[in-house]
């Protein structure tokens, strides 16, 4: 199977570390989009069973996948992640290519971009459909040890 490159952020240097992921939200402003940010960290520990991981300086990453770049570099990111935004929460990994666009239907506001799902109020959207893209998502991303 084809992973699909992950959205580029220009930056290489966006990898693991051992930054603590909870230390890390607790400092997220405004206080609803640290509320909703806790909240979809605690929705993807539940469905993927995997411990989350910082992955540069804010992005919070569960699993890995393998991609090839356009240039042909083999690269790693994670299966399915977040990252609280001031504009709104990103989820990542949930919306490749056009994928599960029968399920976002289903979710509530939201907005799309590459491989990104961006939610501005998590009180807005059906979280069991929530719950679903990311359990769709970690089933097509994630490469297990």
């Amino acid at each position: 199977m084809t992973v699909p490159a992950p959205p580029d952020h220009g930056d290489r240097s966006t990898r693991p570390n051992d930054g603590d992921v909870d230390a890390h939200l607790a400092t997220v402003e405004p206080v609803a989009r640290r509320e909703d940010a806790q909240a979809v960290l605690a929705l993807m520990r539940e469905v993927t069973g995997a411990e989350p991981v910082l992955w540069g300086g804010s992005m919070v990453g569960f699993g890995r996948q393998p991609y090839r770049t356009a240039d042909g570099k083999e690269r790693e990111w994670f299966a399915v992640g977040l990252a609280a935004r001031k504009a709104a929460l990103t989820l990542y990994g949930l919306t490749y290519d056009g994928a599960q666009t029968d399920v976002l239907e289903r979710l509530g506001p939201h907005t799309t971009g590459k491989g990104c799902l961006y939610l501005k109020r998590l009180s807005e959207v059906d979280l069991e459909v929530l719950r679903e893209l990311v359990a769709t998502a970690w089933s097509r991303n994630h490469t297990p040890d």
